[in-house]
């Protein structure tokens, strides 16, 4: 075979049966093979929508998803993409065009040295030297993509090797010596964990987006049962335990819930499942949680003992630990006189905004929530918009929240949308975006109408770049220095692109408006004239710990 027959062979042996991307010169034999090939190929508009659009299809199906590009700026649009799917370690696949062989390193047309620039931001990465290394790279880089802490990894491919002929020898194992991810926690540490756990009287389950990657949400309902203990959890985390619960405290963190900030701070006992403690929800390192005792479940070693200091470290998948924890924990706590106080800052500190005049952003997406009977699968743009989508709507199930978390990388929900409806065809997929981040990617829209992936966008237009307004109002004396925004008319610019719009203005037009486009056979955009300067609260300023709050209603 051809190397790009030998690339594609390899990839449907993967699984993969879609990929997004944009053809150019250094992968135009890929694009040939692509011709014969049974594989899914969704062209979007911008590689930078394509690396989204695949990481959003990860996220939402649990598979690698897989994006191509050529070489040059190809490769260097997709690197927001990576870097965005590396700090959520996300599984995916980049794959990416390279000048030939021989004309590495001589400033060829359209070079850029991708293995270089992506180092930093890939769990690994490739440059194919050698045709017969080929199948073997794909199929290191799928394995290496999708276990321990997942992750991308790049292929970079000449163009020259896209052209070799080689024999196809697929490898059954993979096998590589410096890689061999820890599944199992040790059981001498699951059982002096056990043994914290007993001894607690406040404990708190604390949990990230590990529990969803590793789907441990029914071990992790199962131990906050089991224990009667009340639990808070990430951006990334949310799903993996149902907000309708009654032990459920939300977010925590910055624009976390007070009560849940509370709860962590006054907690004797932290018990950390896939999660990091990263700044957003630690605050001023030194005064987070001092009087609690931690225990920290996490596959990747280096996570541990990062930020935060712990007692107890569990290296090892949150599903395989949690269920051996479940068997070793023989004594709970009495956590009755806890779950009281728990529930006196529930009541003194509830999530709530005023409704009074004016359309309000929470109140949309409380309406989408009643309207979807909570059972969509919501994207995020990044910004004022993403808050009020993780505090508004009540999730239940993992993989149903999908937002950019460690890079906050505006421009993600649209394009993240598609790679989710298009893994997830028969769910109603919403992306809750805000004006500002909605125009980084929109002519992803153009991608949806032509493949009929028919998402729904939902713009809380407040004709601000929100959170940078919200800090400027709070901390820099309302000096609004580049915040205002001007859009465009929105409704038309849908229907330009053969998509469907719908302008809100008023509180009694929202349940209709989102009724209708539940209807329509298309991808709808829908511009929610939100009010221009509602904040989102609670909120933590930078660097204070995270029960010191500030202004509105926390």
């Amino acid at each position: 075979m051809k190397g790009a027959q030998i690339l594609l062979e390899s990839l449907k042996r993967e699984g993969v049966e879609v990929m997004f991307g944009y053809p150019g010169g250094q992968v135009l034999p890929i694009f040939d093979s692509l011709y014969d090939s049974d594989i899914r190929f969704i062209l979007t508009r911008h590689e930078q929508g394509a690396a989204h659009a695949a990481d959003g299809y990860a996220r939402a199906t649990g598979k690698v998803g897989v994006c191509l590009a050529t070489s040059g700026p190809g490769a260097t649009n997709l690197v927001t993409g990576i870097a965005n799917a590396y700090m959520d370690s996300i599984p995916m696949v980049a794959i990416t065009g390279q000048v030939k062989t021989f004309l590495i390193g001589n400033d060829a047309f359209q070079e850029a040295d991708v293995t270089g620039i992506t180092r930093p931001i890939t769990k690994h990465n490739y440059l194919v030297k050698d045709i017969k290394d080929l199948a073997r790279i794909v199929r290191e880089a799928f394995y290496i993509a999708s276990t321990g802490r997942p992750g991308p990894v790049l292929i970079d491919i000449p163009s020259d090797i896209q052209l070799m002929d080689a024999e196809f020898i697929w490898p059954q194992n993979v096998e590589i010596r410096s890689y061999s991810p820890n599944l199992f926690g040790h059981p001498g540490q699951i059982k002096k964990a056990a043994k914290l756990i007993a001894a607690a009287r406040k404990p708190i389950i604390y949990a990230g987006g590990g529990v969803i990657t590793s789907g441990a949400h029914k071990e992790l309902k199962m131990l906050a049962e089991k224990l009667n203990a009340p639990l808070t959890w990430t951006l990334m985390g949310i799903g993996g335990f149902p907000a309708t619960h009654e032990l459920a405290l939300g977010m925590l963190g910055m624009h976390g819930t007070a009560y849940a900030n509370h709860a962590i701070m006054e907690s004797d006992l932290i018990i950390a499942v896939g999660a990091r403690f990263d700044d957003r929800v630690t605050g001023r390192l030194d005064a987070f949680a001092p009087y609690a005792k931690i225990i920290h479940i996490d596959v990747d070693p280096s996570s541990i003992s990062k930020n935060v200091n712990v007692h107890v470290p569990i290296v090892g998948d949150a599903k395989n630990i949690l269920i051996e924890l479940l068997k070793d924990i023989k004594q709970t706590p009495a956590t009755g006189d806890w779950l009281k106080t728990v529930e006196g800052w529930k009541k003194k500190y509830p999530l709530t905004y005023k409704d009074d005049a004016g359309l309000k952003p929470q109140y949309v997406v409380e309406q989408i929530y009643e309207v979807t009977e909570g059972d969509a699968i919501i994207t995020t743009e990044v910004g004022q918009n993403q808050m009020w989508a993780a505090q508004w709507y009540k999730y239940t199930a993992p993989r149903t929240f999908i937002s950019s978390g460690g890079l906050g990388t505006m421009g993600f929900g649209l394009p993240a949308a598609m790679g989710v409806k298009v893994g997830c065809p028969q769910r109603v997929v919403f992306d809750i975006a805000g004006d500002g981040s909605i125009q980084m990617n929109i002519q992803e829209l153009a991608t949806c109408v032509a493949n009929k992936i028919n998402v729904k966008v939902a713009i809380l237009n407040n004709g601000y770049l929100g959170m940078v307004r919200q800090w400027q109002e709070l901390f820099y004396k309302k000096r609004y220095s580049q915040v205002g925004i001007t859009s465009p008319d929105f409704v038309k610019l849908a229907e330009s692109y053969g998509a469907a719009g719908i302008c809100v203005a008023k509180k009694e037009e929202v349940r209709p408006a989102l009724e209708k486009a539940l209807k329509i056979d298309n991808t709808v955009l829908i511009d929610f004239r939100v009010e221009p300067e509602e904040n989102v609260f609670p909120m933590v300023p930078a660097g204070q710990a995270i029960n010191q709050f500030i202004g509105g209603l926390a």
